[in-house]
């Protein structure tokens, strides 16, 4: 069940100005695969705690998964903005899980494809694009999670190969992962000693244990278990020792891309509540007549627009090699707060209807943490600012 929404120019991207036709298409595409495939069956998959494999196929023929990537391997190219569309569009069905599930592969097939072996980028990596394997990427630990540095997992060269133990926590797509790329210690103390490895679902010696979570229902979320798994030498990623680089590479579109799930997440809170206010009669008037409602939802617009066209500019930045990672951090966790924010007043606005599993603003509410805590902490991002954009001396 859905609550109705009070749909707003101002977050409608088939509304606003200066996009491409190419770029109209992509999210209409978006849309209709999340109205006809992802609604009606997001009840079900949430009570089941993870996505059908069907559904990454359905992405893949649709180009969805594929979208940014190297046309050498299977992707289509296109700018960042455009990925943020789809972005915005999955962010339609008022699920995080969606994405985190349907998009894990997101995050880590950027080092496979710029430094991945021969064998991964000719088989493993084409799949992964066409939505026909999941991929994780697994680098937190109990030990930590910003702190990357920390990774206690360890490689060791053997015969013919290397041998892989430690474990992983908080793998997202970990039950179901056919290819997880797995951060690991090859050396040293610290952040040069880390090392990328490519390692089939299916290896010997590697078990999961599935985790529960407040939200994300849909998505699965797991801790691996590397208990002397072997893998040949191809299944390095990169240059031995220099795994760090790539991780880090890799973080600035994450969180750019979680900023604007963020925004799209508040735009479902706050057309949900819109609508609830424009029928719910209170005092003998909508509620919206009650100038201390209605003031709530330009504060809302208030706090949105702005980090919106701000992710707007760094996507175009970032297409032009010139985004700041710092600058990035702080996007997101302005994102992050607005949407926290957001959904705590959508569901003040809704009432007690705001707290039944009915509505897309109780769902989004209990998914608030995990933005502000995933892709790097806000305490994090906010060190990562100071030392990015000149705080720091």
């Amino acid at each position: 069940m859905f609550l109705p929404r009070q749909s707003l120019a101002l977050l409608d991207p088939l509304q606003w100005p200066d996009h491409t036709d190419e770029q109209r298409a992509i999210y209409k595409s978006t849309i209709r695969f999340v109205e006809h495939s992802i609604k009606p069956n997001l009840q079900r998959w949430e009570q089941e705690g993870m996505l059908p494999r069907s559904l990454h196929r359905e992405a893949g023929t649709l180009g969805l998964t594929g979208l940014g990537f190297p046309e050498a391997f299977g992707g289509t190219p296109a700018d960042n903005w455009s990925r943020a569309l789809v972005t915005w569009g999955l962010s339609q069905a008022g699920a995080g899980g969606v994405i985190a599930g349907l998009m894990s592969h997101s995050i880590m097939v950027w080092p496979l494809a710029v430094a991945g072996s021969k064998r991964i980028q000719s088989r493993e990596l084409p799949q992964l694009l066409r939505g026909e394997m999941i991929g994780s990427l697994c680098v937190t630990e109990a030990s930590g999670g910003s702190d990357v540095s920390a990774i206690q997992t360890q490689a060791v060269a053997c015969d013919q190969g290397w041998k892989l133990n430690g474990s992983k926590l908080y793998i997202t797509s970990g039950m179901r992962a056919d290819l997880l790329l797995v951060a690991a210690r090859t050396g040293a103390k610290g952040s040069q000693g880390i090392s990328l490895f490519a390692v089939p679902g299916d290896a010997k010696g590697l078990s999961r244990q599935p985790l529960d979570k407040t939200g994300w229902l849909c998505s699965d979320t797991a801790a691996l278990f590397f208990d002397d798994v072997y893998l040949p030498h191809d299944a390095l990623v990169g240059e031995i020792n220099r795994g760090f680089q790539l991780v880090m590479q890799n973080f600035n579109a994450e969180r750019l891309f979680m900023a604007v799930q963020a925004l799209a997440m508040a735009g479902v809170c706050l057309e949900e509540s819109l609508a609830w206010a424009w029928s719910r009669q209170s005092f003998g008037q909508p509620l919206i007549q009650h100038q201390v409602i209605r003031h709530k939802f330009s504060a809302m617009l208030q706090a949105m627009l702005p980090c919106l066209h701000w992710a707007r500019r760094l996507c175009q930045d970032m297409d032009g090699g010139r985004a700041n990672a710092g600058e990035i951090a702080l996007l997101k966790n302005a994102a992050t707060r607005c949407m926290r924010d957001i959904a705590d007043e959508s569901i003040q606005i809704l009432g007690g209807q705001g707290f039944m599993r009915s509505s897309a603003s109780e769902r989004i509410y209990r998914e608030v943490k995990v933005m502000m805590i995933g892709g790097g902490a806000d305490e994090i991002m906010h060190e990562l600012a100071c030392r990015q954009l000149g705080v720091m001396p």
